[in-house]
């Protein structure tokens, strides 16, 4: 599979990424890390997203030139269309980048998936999918090396890769047992990344607002189920406007209740009233399926210890769903 999508990616002049929906680190740092990759191939690339990303993010390499799908959509459209390649990174089936999904499934040029999610659907020539990889940044850096060009790995590139791997495993605390993920931390390391000042850059420029929403979060909306060892924080629209809420503002609170002694499996219910539906992102610990929770219940997927969906309904639909789910899978959870 190396040898199919180096091929594709050497005999390409004019490529453009893609990847999902609310961009994270991930979708990010991949996309970034394989642009700055393919620019010292002399290629022509663009990254296209479906819509916006956290600020915190915009320190990247290479971020202010991205595309965003639904501000410049005819711009977008003419990129995919002149391309003569298209990589899809960090997502497995179309309906995950949104409106951009019609313009990408309908281009005639060839394309290549990499990614880490389970199933990936059958829409590009080569396929690049191995759900064990701790993100599709460290997916995208083996990639690159398996194709014999770890000289070619600069700064810039080496800094995205490294961002995508440390946000997608919560800064290596989850996902992240495989040792060789620890070699390529070291290799990434050696290209001059300050892993630390990444960190700060990520973790460590939130706004005040995101700050004093937080602690109304734990104080007035988590909901504890000893019996089911799983917490619940529901966050409305209307919450979010009182704290001047921006996008990425609630990035990580998912994780806040796994710091409690006992707690397995965290539920972050997200209103999103422009899109009309629920927000779901699921986190658990040890053994406890959230993609199976995902997939059965809020019409996603995801990895087994980090997963998310959505319900197109009201908040008291999406809670509802929960208990239905909790119920079916006590018994795991119990033991778990």
């Amino acid at each position: 599979m190396v040898d199919k999508a180096a091929k594709l990616l050497e005999n390409a002049e004019n490529i453009v990424i893609v990847t999902h929906l609310s961009p994270d680190g991930d979708a990010l740092g991949s996309s970034l890390g394989l642009l700055h990759f393919l620019e010292t191939q002399e290629k022509e690339v663009h990254i296209i997203v479906p819509n916006a990303f956290p600020d915190f993010f915009r320190w990247m390499p290479g971020a202010k030139d991205i595309v965003r799908y639904d501000k410049y959509t005819e711009f977008a459209d003419q990129l995919i269309a002149g391309a003569d390649l298209i990589c899809a990174l960090d997502f497995n089936t179309l309906s995950r980048i949104g409106a951009a999904g019609k313009a990408v499934g309908e281009a005639q040029c060839k394309k290549l998936l990499i990614d880490h999610h389970l199933y990936p659907e059958d829409f590009c020539d080569v396929t690049v999918s191995h759900p064990e990889m701790s993100s599709t940044s460290e997916l995208v850096f083996r990639l690159i090396c398996c194709m014999g060009y770890f000289e070619d790995i600069h700064l810039e590139c080496a800094q995205c890769i490294y961002t995508g791997m440390m946000t997608d495993t919560g800064g290596f605390t989850y996902n992240s047992n495989n040792r060789e993920t620890y070699f390529i931390i070291s290799e990434l390391l050696s290209k001059g990344i300050d892993k630390d000042d990444i960190y700060r850059k990520v973790f460590n420029t939130y706004s005040e607002g995101r700050l004093r929403l937080m602690g109304y979060v734990l104080y007035e909306k988590m909901q504890v189920f000893p019996q089911f060892r799983t917490a619940l924080i529901t966050l409305e629209q209307h919450e979010l406007t009182r704290f001047h809420s921006v996008k990425g503002d609630t990035e990580g609170f998912v994780n806040l209740p796994l710091q409690m002694k006992g707690i397995c499996f965290s539920v972050f219910l997200r209103e999103d009233a422009e899109k009309g539906m629920i927000k779901v992102s699921l986190r658990s610990v040890g053994n406890f399926p959230c993609n199976q929770v995902a997939a059965e219940y809020f019409g996603g997927g995801g990895h087994r210890n980090a997963a998310g969906g959505e319900v197109y309904g009201p908040m008291e639909e999406a809670v509802r769903l929960l208990n239905q789910a909790l119920v079916k899978y006590e018994g795991e959870l119990l033991k778990n």
